[in-house]
């Protein structure tokens, strides 16, 4: 039995570092930009460091306080929902950052009564941190 436990143990992968937390000296990459008026699915993109940040602003709202905005983060592979970034009635913007597993994703935009724009970013990790060995 402890033959086992230890072949066990020596199977264990280490689990993915964590990206590099956002300072004002960090790099980004845009994934994507969108606009529009109404629902949308965007087309695939890489997440490749799982630091993510997303820009977003409603405006031009049909009646005040009847828009409704929301943005989330899907697998390109399940469809599953992972996370739901924005989510708010009325106009406005922000930036809100995330953090998701390095996979293949897309974002759903459900919006009703307002144009939106949404502007989807990731983190610059230079060569020297790499873990890919890139």
């Amino acid at each position: 039995m402890a033959v086992l436990l230890s072949l066990a143990a020596g199977c264990k992968t280490e689990p993915p570092r964590p990206p590099p937390p956002a300072t004002s000296a960090t790099r980004w990459h845009e994934l994507g930009a969108w606009s529009g008026r109404g629902n949308r699915q965007t087309e695939s993109f890489e997440v490749t460091t799982g630091a993510l940040r997303v820009t977003w602003e409603t405006r031009n709202e049909s009646a005040p306080g009847a828009g409704r905005f929301r943005v989330s983060l899907h697998s390109a592979i399940s469809g599953r929902s992972l996370q739901t970034i924005v989510d708010v009635r009325g106009i406005g913007s922000s930036t809100v950052n995330i953090e998701d597993d390095p996979r293949t994703s897309y974002l759903e935009i459900d919006a009703d009564k307002l144009e939106w724009r949404v502007r989807l970013e990731e983190v610059v990790v230079p060569a020297a941190e790499r873990s890919d060995g890139l």
